[in-house]
């Protein structure tokens, strides 16, 4: 019987991965977004507010109203910019990749709770 390395597939999974139309389109979309000091600065100040609220909420505080609207305020101040709406598309169809390999990866588990 052979001895399969579940980790050398994950590796070539990864590997993979970077060669998709997807992996390169988000790629490209970030270096644009981060060649641009302004849409940079914006998305740095994104990242820094996100970490902020799962902050919160890993430490069981509650996220205000306040907090909601400065969040849906600055979302909707990043989607005024051109590079932001391309870099957020190409997340989107990255994770609707990123979920079909999810589910592909965790078949084995789910048809074992389903028998």
């Amino acid at each position: 019987m052979m001895t399969i390395n579940i980790y050398d597939n994950a590796n070539e999974m990864a590997t993979a991965l970077r060669q998709t139309p997807e992996y390169t389109a988000l790629k490209t979309a970030f270096a644009k977004m981060k060649a641009d000091p302004v849409a940079y600065g914006l998305f740095q100040q994104m990242e820094k507010l996100q970490a902020e609220f799962q902050q919160k909420q890993a430490s069981g505080q509650e996220i205000s109203d306040d907090d909601i609207q400065k969040m849906r305020d600055f979302s909707g101040k990043l989607m005024q910019i051109d590079l932001m709406k391309d870099l957020m598309s190409c997340e989107q169809e990255m994770n609707r990749v990123m979920d079909e390999l999810n589910q592909i990866v965790t078949k084995p588990i789910t048809e074992l709770y389903q028998d």
